[in-house]
């Protein structure tokens, strides 16, 4: 396969009802309560709190809005309280997201304030935390970085290291070169612009597609270019044996794309030096299973929460 081919891939899969509202400095400052639904502010990202019970975080993928996790957060409202973060830019304005230079880094260092503002620091339990895609290394990132504000995670088709793509002989220096060139040209595109290549491994339905189609398009360029480029030179796989919560990891099987036996090994291998990690395929489901598979993503999302029962 060509090295073309492959960057649309992996641009593909790690692309992944909101009212105006006004920017705020820090996660520090998102309201002092947490009433029953409401959405805080932060510099980076957005968050809408709503139901009662064990605490629960939900974080997107790139250029996908929180309305990726509406059925889920639906269910699950009704016995957690969900917090269901939306990075600024993807669904809203960018706001002050268009001048990081390291915005995975930013990202991750205020939803740990968050976390520990708004749940720990409150005499709460550490969350769970569901991320998908740029989500889910999010979620490992914190989970590496700031121990005691997580209890478990669930990463929805996600890799430590998305160059592992290319190869395990893959490097961040050698991924530097195409990653530039793909964040300059995502970052001059015109916004609503999308590679209808790259929604082919997003979704197995019409329907998964379009949907995926109709967010990138809300997406703004230039924060998508930044984040591209942050995750695809991100390595985290040395910070893995220090993440201690346990991990529940699904990933798509659709032989229609890669076979499964290639898909099974580049997820094994990526995550070998997670200990507390376990694997789960869900078949017949490209990079968005929570479209692809919702009944048997919802369960799994169920016994993640039930401590894998």
């Amino acid at each position: 396969m060509r090295l073309y081919t492959l960057l649309v891939i992996l641009l593909a899969i790690i692309i992944s009802v909101n009212a105006p509202l006004a920017a705020q400095e820090t996660a520090s400052n998102m309201g002092e309560e947490i009433e029953s639904q409401q959405i805080l502010e932060g510099k980076s990202f957005t968050v809408l709190v709503e139901g009662d019970g064990p605490d629960v975080v939900l974080i997107p993928g790139l250029a996908t809005p929180r309305d990726v996790w509406n059925p889920l957060r639906a269910q699950l409202s009704k016995t957690h309280r969900v917090h269901s973060v939306q990075i600024r830019g993807f669904g809203d304005d960018p706001k002050s997201n268009v001048d990081s230079d390291m915005l995975l880094n930013d990202i991750v260092s205020e939803l740990a304030d968050y976390i520990d503002d708004k749940i720990t620091d409150k005499g709460r339990a550490a969350p769970s935390i569901i991320g998908h895609s740029l989500g889910g290394l999010s979620a490992m990132m914190i989970a590496a970085r700031h121990p005691s504000e997580v209890s478990q995670v669930m990463v929805v088709d996600s890799l430590p290291f998305f160059g592992l793509l290319f190869g395990p002989s893959m490097t961040v220096d050698a991924m530097k070169p195409q990653a530039e060139f793909l964040r300059d040209s995502i970052a001059t595109q015109p916004k609503g612009q999308v590679d209808e290549r790259g929604l082919l491994v997003q979704s197995i339905s019409a329907e998964g597609r379009e949907l995926v189609k109709k967010w990138s398009k809300t997406a703004d360029p230039k924060v998508m270019a930044t984040l591209f480029y942050d995750v695809a030179t991100t390595d985290i796989r040395n910070e893995l044996p220090s993440i201690k919560a346990p991990i529940m990891m699904l990933y798509p099987i659709d032989e229609s794309v890669i076979p499964s036996s290639r898909i099974k090994a580049i997820y094994k291998n990526a995550y070998s030096n997670a200990q507390t990690a376990i694997l789960i395929p869900i078949m017949d489901s490209r990079h968005f299973i929570m479209l692809d598979r919702s009944e048997i993503f919802n369960r799994q999302v169920m016994r993640f929460l039930n401590n894998h029962k």
